[in-house]
């Protein structure tokens, strides 16, 4: 051992070695990642309880399909037409892209052709699955494991997963073979999905088994991947199956993984682009500006977002149909377009890339290479993932036609462990007037799920239709007591009291209806109605006012508060109404007569002789209106017969 003190000769020491750097597993840091990407769910959750107690499963899926789903385009879409070097390398996929999907979009929705939809779905689960992946990946190159076999194990179990628990899903998987069968696409025997779904299950423990080997055995040898990793893939999996397979609500489980989805990439979208503006000089212009290091700037983001979002909302309130149909269309294409530039603006063996998101390392840029073997090998792509299933699916509904009843009759063959299943087949038997077989639909969806109110209620009014009263309100007692704040169940309960004769009963029951829904048409039109039976008319026309109120639109209520009136003489109150209900449904012939009936009694018989030939017309066997007809010539003879004055 060497001593060295003030009187030694200068001797030069050989340096320390530098202490190795301490590998960063986080992204941004440990509390900020596990909100905003790794335990996300476990904050999302707990707010969309609170959410469901104040509004429907319709309309949070509304709003978060707007405002989440369509507003969470807009980032990558600036980056995409704010970056120019990104868009000069990509120029032509970014010109030519949009006007293709767009325009083939708002074709199929113009016409109706449901392909698109069912294309659109298996390209938004590759979407959220290769986030995932994504984010493994990043979370990996934090500590330096860029082994390939970890890599393709990541991808793997993220995508065996992702399909197992869509496969899997009697929910669903009800609304995935509800596009494909109205597409006109070939039956599935039941045997090859239930085979699928085994093989799928298999393939999904087998990659779990050799993942965990793969991530054991490379701790052992020192070089182990990000223990976040770990969390983000438990979490996001997890959350993922509990949304597509958990989730009473099928639009409730779409908006929390959504909204999950959202707040990892918009987050992480701010903090990729913040830096590329911070370090790339060459970035200018409008995403220079929004992405600056501002709190301010944060505000402008999010408000953008629900600004471009809003275009989605929009679409579901337009009364137009030709209109929202487009309007759909460019919404679709608009995710469409998403998932595609996601699919390659963000790749993060890049080098770019990583720079950009605080990981050294990576290969440069990828070159296109020659113009036709790139475009040769993209253009196949689109063949395969777009062009191909899409043109087989618009020559299939093109060339088949299938009743709704047959479609979802082969859903329930597919499915029958799902009650979702069951209830639509009931549905659309209860629509082509199969009574029966309704009712043994909705009772073998109660068998698989009882606890659903809506199915209770649904067999109630077949039981009803049947005339089986007392059955009917057993089930109406029990829809009530697992949803008591439903007015239709209630309105419906009240009328099958009303039938067996409960009128008390009946009437506490409407009562609450429109206690319960004060904005629900039906529920005071079906309130008015009861009155009016019972001889209550002064009630009853009220009662219809407020319906028409909420709805302007509802003919049966014009009709009913027209003859109200009409029965009281109040002929130029009841008239209006009388013409409302004509302009509303032209083809239904009572109106005209009623309207006839309204002009007679005023002294304008000529005006009302037109309206008693409409109704003939639309319905030539109307005894009523044949008889007002001719009543109507016999006083206009005699009228024109008199002798002036």
């Amino acid at each position: 051992m060497q001593h060295v003190t003030a009187f030694s000769v200068p001797q030069t020491l050989p340096a320390a070695p530098p202490a190795a750097r301490k590998p960063q597993l986080w992204i941004l840091n440990s509390w900020r990642d596990l909100i905003l990407y790794v335990c996300t769910p476990l904050l999302i959750v707990p707010i969309f309880l609170i959410a469901q107690s104040r509004w429907s499963a319709e309309n949070i899926y509304l709003f978060v399909a707007a405002f989440g789903a369509m507003g969470h385009h807009l980032p990558g879409m600036i980056r995409a037409y704010g970056d120019r070097a990104l868009f000069e390398r990509f120029k032509w996929r970014f010109i030519i892209a949009p006007a293709f999907l767009v325009l083939v979009c708002a074709t199929f929705f113009f016409w109706d052709l449901k392909g698109i939809v069912l294309v659109a779905f298996v390209w938004g689960v590759w979407h959220g699955m290769m986030q995932t992946y994504g984010f493994c990946r990043i979370y990996d190159a934090k500590v330096g494991s860029f082994r390939a076999m970890t890599r393709r194990l990541d991808f793997a179990l993220c995508g065996v997963w992702f399909a197992a628990a869509v496969l899997l899903s009697p929910q669903r998987m009800t609304d995935t073979l509800e596009s494909y069968y109205s597409s006109g696409a070939p039956f599935i025997s039941p045997a090859v999905l239930h085979g699928a779904q085994q093989v799928v299950a298999a393939i999904a423990i087998i990659v779990t088994s050799l993942f965990l080997a793969n991530f054991i055995w490379m701790c052992m040898r020192g070089s182990r991947p990000n223990p976040v990793k770990l969390v983000l893939l438990a979490t996001s999996i997890s959350f993922w199956w509990y949304c597509n397979n958990i989730v009473a609500s099928i639009l409730v489980g779409v908006a929390l993984f959504e909204v999950f989805h959202d707040v990892q990439y918009l987050s992480l979208v701010w903090i990729y682009n913040r830096k590329r503006v911070e370090t790339d000089s060459s970035i200018g212009g409008f995403m220079r500006f929004v992405f600056r290091r501002s709190g301010s700037l944060v505000g402008l983001y999010i408000g953008l977002i629900f600004a471009y979002g809003a275009l989605g909302y929009y679409k579901s309130s337009v009364s137009i149909e030709a209109v929202k149909r487009i309007l759909t269309g460019v919404v679709t294409a608009s995710a469409l377009l998403h998932f595609y530039y996601d699919g390659f603006i963000w790749k993060v063996r890049e080098k770019s890339t990583r720079q950009s998101l605080g990981i050294t390392g990576g290969t440069a840029d990828i070159s296109l290479g020659g113009f036709l073997p790139g475009w040769a090998l993209h253009g196949a792509k689109w063949v395969a993932a777009f062009v191909i299933p899409l043109g087989a699916l618009w020559f299939w509904q093109v060339r088949v036609g299938r009743s709704d009843v047959d479609r979802l009759g082969m859903i329930v063959a597919d499915l029958p462990t799902s009650a979702r299943a069951h209830v639509n087949y009931g549905n659309a038997l209860q629509t082509a007037g199969r009574v029966d077989q309704a009712a043994e639909q909705f009772s073998t969806a109660l068998q698989i799920n009882p606890g659903s109110a809506k199915t209770h209620a649904s067999l109630a009014e077949m039981l009803a239709a049947k005339s089986d009263l007392n059955g009917a309100r057993r089930e109406f007692e029990e829809a009530v007591r697992l949803d008591p704040s439903d007015a239709e169940f209630h309105s419906g309960y009240a009328y099958v009291l009303d039938q067996l004769g409960l009128e008390d009963q009946a009437r506490a029951e409407c009562e609450a209806a429109v206690r319960l829904a004060p904005a629900s048409a039906q529920a005071w039109y079906s309130y008015g109605q009861f009155s009016e039976k019972h001889g209550k008319l002064g009630d009853a026309i009220p009662q219809y006012r407020q319906a028409l109120k909420v709805d302007p639109h509802m003919l049966d209520a014009h009709l009913d508060l027209a003859t109200a009136l009409l029965s009281q003489g109040n002929l130029d109150e009841a008239k209006p109404h009388f013409e409302e209900a004509t302009r509303l449904d032209p083809k239904l012939a009572q109106p005209h007569n009623y309207l006839g009936e309204v002009l007679m009694r005023q002294g304008k018989i000529n005006e009302a002789i037109p309206q008693f030939e409409a109704a003939l017309r639309l319905h030539p066997d109307f005894p009523e209106a044949e008889e007002n007809l001719r009543a109507a010539k016999e006083n206009q003879t005699q009228f024109v017969s008199q002798p002036p004055n």
